[in-house]
C-alpha cells in the first residue's frame, strides 16, 4: 500500500507540475495581489512539484523530495486560501464556495502523506530506486 500511494503522489505531483506551465493562466490567477512576479512564482512551483514527485522515486533522494513537497504545500497555501475567499474560479470553471474551501484541508492532507515518506525504512535505504 505505502508503495503503491507513494507512486500515486509521484504521478499526481509530476501531473500537478506539468499544468502549470500548460495553464498558466489559471495557476497565476491564483497568486495573491502583492506578491512579485505571479508567473516566475507559477513556473518555481511547477518546477518543484515535478521534481518533488520525481524525487520520491528514488530512495536516495525521497527524503529529502518528501521536505521539499511540505514546504511546497505550505508555501502555496496561501494561494489556496486566496482562491476561496475570493470564490476565484480554477481556469474557466466556476466552483463552489464549499468545493473552494474543502480544498483547503487537503493541503493538511498532501502534507500528511508527504510526511508518510521523511521517514526511512531499512529496506528503502538499501535500494538505490527504492521499494
Amino acid at each position: 500500500m505505502r508503495i503503491a500511494l507513494r507512486w500515486l503522489l509521484t504521478i499526481f505531483m509530476v501531473g500537478s507540475g506539468t499544468t502549470h506551465f500548460l495553464s498558466t493562466a489559471t495557476y497565476v490567477a491564483m497568486v495573491p495581489p502583492g506578491l512579485p512576479s505571479p508567473v516566475a512564482l507559477v513556473y518555481v512551483s511547477g518546477v518543484a512539484e515535478v521534481l518533488g514527485g520525481l524525487g520520491l522515486i528514488f530512495a536516495r533522494t525521497r527524503r529529502i523530495a518528501a521536505w521539499g513537497l511540505i514546504a511546497l504545500f505550505v508555501a502555496v497555501f496561501p494561494a489556496n486560501v486566496n482562491m476561496a475567499v475570493n470564490q476565484l474560479p480554477l481556469g474557466a470553471r466556476s466552483l463552489s464556495p464549499l468545493v473552494l474551501y474543502a480544498r483547503l484541508p487537503l493541503q493538511v492532507l498532501l502534507v500528511v502523506w508527504a510526511f508518510w515518506y521523511t521517514r526511512t525504512t531499512a529496506r528503502s535505504d538499501q535500494r538505490i530506486a527504492g521499494d
